[in-house]
């Protein structure tokens, strides 16, 4: 049996290994951000993304996601970082972000963005900190018709 929380978790990048009817229940009951998410909704944007999960080596069983959206050359958006309840407190969150910067390194994506309300200390231990320019950032909220 393996004691280390490095050894008795791993992070995989395969599609194949991802349980999405486990990350749709975690992310659309237990998220703030995605809390009501459809199960439709949550297929396609696995479907559009570079995924990643945290795995139990003992059970196999799923214990963490993170979904990035890019085009592998200019923009990446690190997203739907989720850690299930009892798996938290080993540095799951941490790792996943590291995943993700370490498989997105080799491509030459120069920034690498996410928006946290809480978890900002889970960041910026693998370099990620505050924009320097806010000033410069916009968005376009759209309502659930897709109108401004």
């Amino acid at each position: 049996m393996t004691d280390s929380p490095r050894q008795r978790y791993e992070i995989s990048s395969d599609p194949a290994r991802l349980d999405p009817a486990r990350i749709h229940h975690w992310l659309s009951t237990d998220a703030y951000w995605a809390l009501d998410r459809t199960r439709e909704k949550q297929d396609l944007a696995i479907a559009g993304s570079l995924n990643f999960g945290a795995y139990d080596t003992i059970s196999g069983a799923q214990v963490g996601y993170a979904r990035v959206v890019t085009d592998h050359v200019t923009f990446a958006w690190l997203c739907d970082v989720y850690v299930d309840r009892p798996a938290r407190g080993h540095g799951l969150g941490t790792r996943l972000a590291a995943a993700v910067r370490d498989h997105l390194a080799p491509t030459g994506i120069r920034r690498l963005t996410l928006a946290t309300d809480d978890a900002h200390g889970v960041y910026e231990k693998v370099g990620f900190k505050p924009l320097g320019s806010p000033e410069k950032w916009m968005y376009l909220r759209l309502d659930a018709a897709g109108s401004v």
